[in-house]
């Protein structure tokens, strides 16, 4: 076997990998609404990642409502209308007008906090660091996503290159990755990126925010075990994601209320 036929299975299998991650049902963005905006003082979008849709985030959902928060999120668009395939700047700009029009119709609504997993921490990234997001938004929370860019984009180009240009965007370095990363991010936004190193998709270190040191503002936190699809869905990833929202609201961490115990059929 040739070395490039080599390269090109192992090409294939880490498509192949990458693809499992996804769930094609276009479906999946077709969810109940059960917020009510006019009592809302803790909102929490959620920002699903590529090739997915609203509905990977239904046990994050259900549990951000145990703790009330006011959960929501919105249809990304892209291939067939649904997958997050478009550009990261054009969706987050998409956001920023849902978001700005929810506040117009329902001005008591408190400040925002995000939850993105994957690609949508970045989607939200640059919502708050290029489009005046701070003005609204107290949390961003980012779960799994390459803020560094990730060399899996390179597989997902032999698969979706030509129908999105958001994977180019999110190679290693790209001019995209570079300006998101140029300048600091706003003060008055908690900026928290969960991470694992035994995510395969976008691997140590490309979830790492830099200079946290520095910023305050910023935190990089590693969960040990969590593959790249149950960040939305891990008991130990929720557990930090509530902590770090209540925190951020300036509030007291509750206890976890306990879990109902289900009492199986006869």
């Amino acid at each position: 076997m040739s070395l490039l036929d080599l390269k090109l299975r192992q090409l294939r299998r880490t498509v192949d990998y990458i693809k499992g991650y996804f769930d094609f049902d276009r479906s999946g963005n077709t969810v109940v609404r059960r917020t009510d905006f006019t009592d809302c003082e803790r909102p929490v979008l959620l920002l699903y990642g590529f090739m997915s849709t609203r509905r990977s985030f239904e046990i994050l959902e259900h549990r951000l409502r145990r703790d009330r928060f006011c959960v929501w999120s919105i249809n990304l668009g892209g291939w067939k209308e649904a997958f997050n395939t478009n550009a990261i700047d054009d969706v987050a700009e998409h956001v920023a007008e849902k978001v700005d029009r929810l506040y117009q119709r329902f001005p008591n609504m408190g400040p925002l906090s995000i939850v993105g997993h994957s690609k949508g921490g970045l989607i939200g990234t640059y919502y708050v660091k290029r489009l005046g997001g701070d003005r609204r938004v107290r949390n961003l929370i980012t779960l799994g996503s390459p803020h560094n860019g990730s060399p899996s984009a390179y597989a997902g180009i032999a698969a979706y290159g030509l129908i999105s240009r958001s994977i180019w965007q999110l190679t290693p370095m790209s001019s995209f990755i570079r300006r998101l990363k140029m300048g600091a991010f706003p003060r008055s936004v908690k900026l928290t990126s969960i991470f694992s190193k035994h995510d395969r998709v976008n691997p140590f270190p490309t979830c790492i925010l830099e200079n946290p040191a520095s910023e305050p503002n910023i935190a990089n936190i590693e969960v040990d075990g969590v593959v790249h699809r149950d960040f939305v869905t891990n008991r130990t990833v929720y557990q930090v994601v509530r902590r770090e929202l209540f925190q951020g609201y300036g509030l007291e961490v509750p206890a976890e209320p306990r879990p109902k115990r289900l009492i199986p059929l006869r």
